[in-house]
């Protein structure tokens, strides 16, 4: 049957009105009054980012009065000191926190293993897996990343429990499986971690001589085996099927036991703040680096040409956003001060000039600096060898035009000013000395050298008679018109009127 134009459109009023019966009929599904559930994702590396990150979720979830607040998690690892703070804050929290390794295909490595194990209700979606929780460094920021240059698996035990690394100490009390060999910081930086994750793990009911074993041996599980042995509560394939396994859940927050009611809970995401993007953009060593020297090249064209104001500006923004986002990751403070060094020379070669020696050695300073000024073994938070060879790229080209400018005026020979005009024109003396015949003075804004046989003092003007090189020959100014009457002869018309 053929609708008429008229027909047609009856027929789309008729879908438009049906569209939004269908839509309050949801919205009265789901009242207001529902429970909240607040989910935010946790992807990447763990840093000041991601910290404020949760942070915001947990503050959000507890002013909203939400029923459980979700970090889904997809993380290689990251830093120990945003990792504890991240932890402090889930155990801080008055509102119940599930933590779900989520989607599948995604993991919560090192740092997310410790999340896991400080959430009140841990769960896995399937295809997923955690683990490997070995702190690889020890330092300002010791990461918590697997695959660093001080996992255990370098020293492996051999058959009869001994060691078969170097020095084996079968007797090691410490057990961290990494014998006497191991540096003696880095059996404290595991011992601990044993003990941190541990105790997470004997305050939520699970499996805790697996996490040890997480940190000490850098062992993985996927979401199956994690379920059996009691590693994680739950499975659950999306946040629906999470909340509806988690009603009517246990769980002790803070200082209070609850039930959770989770269902038929309202389901908001929580997206990263404006400022929170900013800081994970910032805390990316590679941007703080390049900010920095946009930072000290903006300064060094300010000072060169004062009064520009743009570069000084940008220069100064730069800079304090630079050392800002530094601050926010684990310094080597040994390659900070190599980087403050070379820069340094740096500028000392641009204003006084020393034919590449203070320039060399401030480049060389600033590259070996920026090479360990991050320390951690995490690779989302080491600065890029690509981004340290373009700065000292720059850095050197800027350089090599600066002493090649310098050279060529230094190669260059004096030269004569007569084409501006300079013969003729009246210079200041400054200073004379008689005996040599020569001084200074100051012609057309410029000091120079003057010589002449002439004596002149201070402050008398006095007239361009020659430019030879850089010095100016002087020559006694012509007496003033107003001066004639006083220099005529005696014998002259005003001697007659005299007599």
């Amino acid at each position: 049957m053929r609708i008429h134009r008229p027909g047609r459109r009856l027929v789309a009023v008729l879908a438009l009105l049906l569209a939004a019966g269908a839509a309050w009929g949801q919205a009265a599904d789901t009242p207001e009054n529902a429970p909240l559930a607040l989910v935010g994702a946790v992807e990447g590396a763990i840093g000041p980012g991601t910290e404020r990150h949760v942070a915001d979720i947990i503050d959000t979830a507890e002013e909203r009065g939400a029923e459980v607040a979700i970090l889904r998690l997809d993380t290689p690892g990251g830093l120990v000191t945003s990792t504890r703070r991240i932890v402090s804050k889930i155990l801080s929290s008055s509102v119940p926190v599930v933590g779900y390794v989520a989607p599948s295909g995604a993991h919560a490595a090192s740092a997310g293993t410790y999340i896991m194990y400080a959430t009140h209700v841990a769960v896995m979606a399937p295809g997923t897996n955690l683990g490997a929780a070995t702190p690889v460094q020890i330092g300002g920021g010791s990461p918590l990343s697997p695959g660093g240059k001080d996992a255990p698996n370098k020293d492996v035990p051999d058959k009869d429990g001994g060691d078969a690394g170097n020095g084996a100490d079968k007797n090691n009390e410490s057990g961290d499986g990494n014998g006497s060999g191991a540096p003696a910081m880095s059996k404290k930086a595991v011992n601990d971690a044993v003990a941190w994750i541990r105790s997470l793990a004997e305050m939520h009911g699970r499996n805790a001589d697996w996490a040890e074993k997480a940190v000490r041996e850098a062992a993985s599980l996927t979401s199956t085996k994690a379920r059996e042995m009691g590693v994680v509560d739950l499975t659950a394939r999306d946040i629906a099927e999470l909340l509806e396994k988690i009603h009517g859940r246990e769980v002790t927050a803070g200082s209070a036991t609850r039930t959770l009611d989770t269902q038929g809970a309202r389901v908001e995401h929580v997206e990263p703040s404006a400022v929170t993007k900013l800081l994970s953009l910032l805390s990316n060593p590679n941007v703080a680096l390049v900010l920095m020297m946009i930072g000290i090249y903006g300064l060094i064209f300010e000072f060169a040409n004062p009064g520009s104001l743009g570069p000084g500006i940008v220069g100064a923004i730069c800079l304090v956003l630079g050392l800002y986002a530094l601050n926010q990751l684990p310094l080597n403070y040994a390659g900070l001060a190599l980087i403050g060094l070379g820069i340094a020379f740096m500028v000392a070669e641009a204003f006084t000039p020393t034919f590449g020696v203070l320039g060399a050695g401030g480049l060389a300073a600033f590259i070996i600096g920026a090479a360990m000024l991050i320390d951690t073994d995490v690779p989302a938070f080491q600065i890029s060898w690509w981004v340290i060879g373009a700065t000292a790229a720059v850095s050197g080209g800027v350089l090599a035009v600066l002493l090649g400018y310098v050279w060529r005026v230094y190669r260059r020979p004096g030269q004569i000013r007569d084409s501006t005009g300079m013969i003729g024109a009246e210079a200041r003396v400054l200073d004379w000395t008689p005996d040599t015949g020569t001084g200074h003075a100051q012609c057309r804004g410029e000091t120079w050298q003057a010589r002449s046989e002439a004596v002149f003092a201070a402050n008398e003007i006095a007239r361009v008679a020659e430019v030879d090189g850089l010095t100016l020959v002087l020559e006694q100014a012509a007496a003033a018109p107003s001066d004639a009457a006083d220099t005529l002869p005696a014998g002259g018309p005003a001697g007659q009127q005299g007599g």
